[in-house]
């Protein structure tokens, strides 16, 4: 981890490579069973989360994704809601909310009652949880397959009744079109993410002083920008079957990793996926994404990376998707299974 230790009026500033990690894990099944390679390809309402430039790339004026998924053997439950509206054919904004939280925790500061006996009546619970909203907007340019997008990006989060943070941020994101290829770039985090957080110190102080712990300060978090480039090729094999493909490469700033393509401050991060698709009705999906060096006790390096695959089925305007990550156990994450849901649909007859 990164720290730049600032102090504006004794509030401190840390730069971290892990700051809303949340946001980095993934949204819409579809799309993790492709690796996350879909910033240069992906369209319609999923597009606010990897790249809003891809917004008007739907057949429908309106579009509602939902996605739902546990991870930690289900003590963690992470969920994606958003829509889209195409106002017309140049211009789409949507909205999204991401939660990722863990629930019924239990509070044992007060386990011990003023006698010194222990009172199991005195645990509390209580939840720790991420959110974020997003604010999305696409724009297609004069110049022809040329499409913009901006997210504008709230963030809070939530520690119980012990601490709060309050972030802004935004992303940006293009798209270019030329024949059977797709290209794009995303800058994440464009301006600095900025998380402040407040600590209730009445809550655990005392707590925390007879055990000698730390007591935490009001604090300034910042994440770094990230730079994402996509590049994709579609294939029509037959008028029944297509295939497309996409390599995606990663730059992070935020300090050394242990990427496989790393060096101080600067580390890239490749990844791949493809579907193929019978009748735009039914799909498989896969790819290969967080290639790392992982080093042994004996300081060797061994190179991890983590296999996804996916199907999904499409019908009357209905898509259901199905991603699982990790297949082959080749990495020491757990499986996981993802499901999404997405519908679009027709306000009133759209004229293009």
């Amino acid at each position: 981890m990164v720290y730049l230790s600032l102090n504006f009026n004794n509030l401190n500033a840390q730069i971290s490579n892990y700051s809303n990690e949340f946001l980095n894990i993934g949204v819409d099944a579809a799309s993790i069973s492709k690796a996350n390679s879909v910033v240069a390809s992906i369209s319609g309402v999923n597009s606010t989360y990897w790249n809003p430039a891809g917004l008007l790339n739907s057949d429908k004026q309106l579009s509602v994704a939902l996605m739902h998924s546990n991870y930690f053997s289900g003590l963690a439950q992470y969920d994606f809601l958003s829509s889209s509206y195409k106002i017309n054919d140049s211009l789409a904004i949507a909205f999204s909310i991401i939660r990722f939280g863990v629930d019924d925790i239990q509070n044992t500061l007060n386990l011990i009652d003023e006698n010194g006996h222990v009172d199991y009546d005195r645990i509390s619970y209580f939840s720790v949880a991420d959110y974020a909203f997003l604010f999305s907007i696409n724009k297609k340019l004069a110049i022809k397959n040329l499409s913009v997008g901006a997210n504008l990006k709230l963030i809070y989060r939530r520690q119980g009744d012990f601490a709060n943070a309050y972030g802004i941020g935004f992303d940006i994101g293009v798209q270019y079109k030329i024949n059977n290829w797709q290209t794009a770039a995303v800058l994440r985090d464009a301006s600095s993410t900025f998380n402040i957080w407040i600590f209730n110190e009445k809550l655990f102080k005392d707590v925390f002083t007879e055990t000698n712990n730390e007591i935490p300060k009001n604090s300034l978090e910042l994440t770094l920008p990230k730079l994402l480039l996509g590049i994709a090729r579609n294939f029509n094999l037959n008028k029944k079957i297509s295939f497309i493909t996409e390599i995606d490469i990663d730059f992070s700033f935020s300090g050394q990793t242990h990427s496989i393509i790393s060096f101080n401050p600067i580390s890239i991060e490749p990844h791949f996926g493809f579907e193929f698709s019978y009748l735009k009705s039914v799909f498989i999906r896969g790819g290969v994404n967080n290639f790392q060096f992982i080093e042994d006790f004996d300081n060797s390096k061994k190179l991890n990376f983590q296999p996804t695959i996916g199907i999904g089925f499409s019908v009357f305007d209905f898509s259901l998707d199905y991603a699982l990550t990790d297949l082959g156990d080749m990495t020491i994450a757990p499986l996981s299974h993802i499901f999404s849901l997405n519908y679009k649909f027709n306000l009133k007859k759209y004229k293009k």
